[in-house]
């Protein structure tokens, strides 16, 4: 990892950590509000100790995309968890016929960045 990424990685644990410390639940009650500061620093925390070993400059871009895309959804949408994406189980048809591997292989490619590390944790 460049000492560049390093500072940016860096950078956006901070950021969360400032998100945390200043976020109000949209129900505005006090224990939601905890509750969900509380996952924030877990979340941050966890998924930051499990890729602090990652030496891959692609993958370590591919976190930092993930990074900002949970933190602009969360800010956005005043959620702190992952958006889930529903597709039927056999929505996402190929030209060959409905292969259950082909099947696998699209709903893969069609999952949004920010929930690539939340099947990880979970």
């Amino acid at each position: 990892m460049t000492a560049a990424m390093r500072g940016e990685v860096l950078c956006m644990y901070r950021r969360v950590l400032r998100i945390a410390r200043g976020w109000q639940s949209q129900s505005g009650l006090a224990q939601e509000t905890d509750a969900e500061k509380q996952y924030i620093i877990q979340e941050a925390s966890t998924l930051f100790r499990q890729n602090k070993d990652i030496t891959d400059a692609e993958l370590i871009k591919k976190c930092i995309e993930e990074c900002h895309a949970r933190i602009e959804m969360g800010l956005h949408y005043r959620i702190p968890y992952p958006r889930p994406t529903h597709l039927p189980p056999m929505g996402l048809a190929t030209q060959q016929g409905r292969k259950m591997r082909g099947q696998e292989r699209l709903r893969k490619q069609a999952r949004p960045i920010y929930l690539h590390s939340h099947d990880e944790t979970s």
